[in-house]
C-alpha cells in the first residue's frame, strides 16, 4: 500500500480525510481518503507517498495528531503468528555490516472508543517482535532517535497497518498525544489546553526564547484564570481581561493584574509580549479581533483557540485561517492544531515570521 497514515481525534475523522484531500490536490499528488466515523485515523492512498508526506509537514496538518508514511495493510492476521507476516511485510533483512532500518518500535491503536481495548494485544506483541526485528537486522539494539520509527498500528485483532515515521517530521508521543497531568493548583482543565499549545506548537527553542521571566501577557477571557496560572508558571506577569472572578491563589501569585473588561473591545496601553485567548465565539469573529492585536501592533506573539461549528469545520478553519493571515497586516508564522485536550476547537500559534521562512 502507498499512501500516508493519519491519526485523528475520534469524530474528526471526516475533517482530517477533506484537509489532506484538499492539501494534496493543491501539491498536484492524486489519491484519496478512505475512513470510518469514529475510527480515529485516515488513510490516504495515492500514487507517490513520498512526495506527498515530503509536501505535508506534520506541523503544517490542523486535524492530524500524527503522521505516518503506510509500508503495509495487513488483514486476516493469524492470533497464533501474527509476527511473521509483518517481518514479512518489512524490507528485507539486514546484514551485520549494515546499520538497522529503525531505531525505535511503536506499538499503537487507534485512539477510539473501539480501539482502545487493543491496548493490551499491541504491549504484549510488541514484547515479542522488537527480539524479532533485532534478530532480523531491522531493529536498533537501543533505541536510536536519529533512525525512522516503525509504527505497528492496530485496528482490530486480525487487522494492523505498518508504518514508518521520521523523527523531525512526527509526534513524539505514543498515538500522537502528550500525556499531561492534571496540576492540584490549575484553576481549570482549560490549563491543559494552554501546557499542550506550548508543547506542541512551540519547538524546544521557541519556548525558551519567547517565554523568559518579566515578560508581559495578556489573558483575554481569563476567568476562572487557567491560561493565566499557565503563563505565571513561565514567570510572565499577566493582564486578566474577563468580567468574571479569577480564583484568590492565582491573583495571590501577585503576578496578575485582574481587569473586568470585554475581551473583544479591551487593548493594552503599551505593546506586550504575548496575547491568549481561549473566549467562547464565532471563530470568523475572534480571527478578526486576533489579526487587530498584530495589526495593531497590540503583541509580539499569540496564541488562541477557534470553537469550530457543527458542519464544515475543516472549510471553516482554512477560512478563518486565511481571514486571519490576510487582515494580520505583517508576514506571521501560523501554527494550528487539534489538540489532544482541544474538543469542538482548533488552537492557533502565531509569531513574526523570520526572514527565510
Amino acid at each position: 500500500m502507498d499512501g500516508l497514515l493519519g491519526y485523528c481525534r475520534q469524530g474528526f475523522e471526516p475533517e482530517l480525510a477533506g484537509e489532506l484531500t484538499d492539501r494534496a490536490g493543491r501539491a498536484g499528488i492524486a489519491g484519496y481518503a478512505r475512513t470510518e466515523r469514529d475510527s480515529g485515523y485516515v488513510v490516504f492512498a495515492c500514487d507517490d507517498a513520498d512526495a506527498l508526506n515530503r509536501a505535508l509537514p506534520l506541523s503544517t496538518l490542523v486535524f492530524a495528531r500524527q503522521k505516518l508514511r503506510l509500508v503495509a495493510e495487513l488483514r486476516g492476521l493469524d492470533p497464533t503468528d501474527r509476527i511473521a507476516p509483518m517481518l514479512a511485510a518489512l524490507p528485507a533483512a539486514r546484514t551485520a555490516s549494515q546499520a538497522p532500518l529503525y531505531g525505535e518500535l511503536v506499538m499503537e491503536h487507534p485512539d477510539s472508543d473501539a480501539g482502545k481495548p487493543l491496548a493490551g494485544l499491541a504491549r504484549s506483541l510488541g514484547n515479542a517482535l522488537r527480539p524479532a526485528l533485532r534478530k532480523a537486522g531491522l531493529l536498533s539494539a537501543q533505541d536510536n532517535r536519529r533512525l525512522p520509527r516503525l509504527h505497528v498500528f492496530f485496528v482490530a485483532g486480525d487487522h494492523a497497518f505498518l508504518a514508518t515515521s521520521l523523527p523531525a517530521d512526527s509526534a513524539p508521543w505514543p498515538l500522537g498525544v502528550p500525556r499531561l497531568r492534571m496540576h492540584k493548583d490549575a484553576p481549570s482543565r482549560s490549563a491543559l489546553k494552554l501546557e499542550e499549545a506550548l508543547l506542541v506548537l512551540l519547538t524546544d527553542e521557541e519556548r525558551a526564547r519567547l517565554l523568559k521571566e518579566g515578560m508581559v501577557a495578556a489573558d483575554l477571557g481569563a476567568a476562572p484564570g487557567g491560561w493565566t496560572w499557565v503563563l505565571t508558571r513561565h514567570r510572565l506577569r499577566v493582564t486578566a481581561i474577563d468580567n468574571g472572578p479569577l480564583r484568590q491563589h492565582v491573583l495571590d501569585t501577585g503576578m496578575v493584574q485582574h481587569l473586568r473588561a470585554d475581551g473583544f473591545s479591551w487593548q493594552p496601553p503599551h505593546p506586550l509580549d504575548w496575547m491568549v485567548c481561549d473566549m467562547v465565539e464565532q471563530p470568523r469573529r475572534v480571527a478578526e479581533r486576533m489579526a487587530t492585536w498584530f495589526r495593531e501592533g497590540w503583541c509580539r506573539h499569540a496564541i488562541f483557540n477557534l470553537k469550530l461549528p457543527m458542519k464544515k469545520r475543516w472549510q471553516e478553519t482554512e477560512l478563518c485561517l486565511a481571514q486571519f493571515a490576510e487582515q494580520a497586516g505583517r508576514p506571521l508564522s501560523i501554527r494550528a492544531k487539534q489538540l489532544y485536550h482541544d474538543r469542538e476547537e482548533i488552537t492557533v500559534f502565531a509569531t513574526p515570521r523570520t526572514p527565510g521562512t
